[in-house]
């Protein structure tokens, strides 16, 4: 009984960390992202889709959070695309941010972008290397540290 009754207490206290490793709440929403070509962890989680259009209606000051969905396992040797932020606290930050895609054009390898600037000169390049695709998901965002 005794060992049945630890057993079961282990199920548990390992059920409870799952739950929390996938909870996107708290240090679940942890990620990498860069600015400025320094690398920060920043904690994230989307608004519900309500909030979203509402914050898009009336909010002028969101940031800006580049993703590149399609880059996923294209970067470097099999890496992944680590997201870029156009702000960080004390300069223009504000914890709103909309999602812009990056899409990679004909003819350019993806590859990692490190600011919004590289960004947006690659954006107005001539041919530009890459289409910013802005999207209606916002996310608050908030710079946690630099990356661990």
């Amino acid at each position: 009984m005794f060992r049945r009754t630890v057993l079961l207490g282990l199920v548990m206290v390992a059920a409870v960390g799952i739950a929390r490793a996938a909870n996107s709440n708290g240090s679940g929403g942890d990620m990498p992202a860069l600015y400025d070509g320094q690398s920060f962890t920043i904690n994230f989680k989307e608004l519900s889709s309500n909030a979203e259009v509402a914050q898009l209606a009336h909010n002028s000051s969101i940031n800006t959070i580049y993703m590149c969905d399609a880059c996923e396992g294209l970067i470097g040797d099999g890496g992944n695309f680590v997201s870029v932020l156009d702000a960080i606290q004390g300069d223009g930050f504000n914890p709103l941010w909309q999602e812009v895609q990056i899409m990679f054009n004909a003819g350019f390898a993806p590859r990692q972008l490190s600011s919004d600037t590289e960004i947006l000169a690659a954006a107005s390049a001539t041919p530009p290397e890459i289409m910013l695709i802005p999207t209606t998901e916002v996310y608050r965002c908030s710079v946690v540290g630099p990356k661990k």
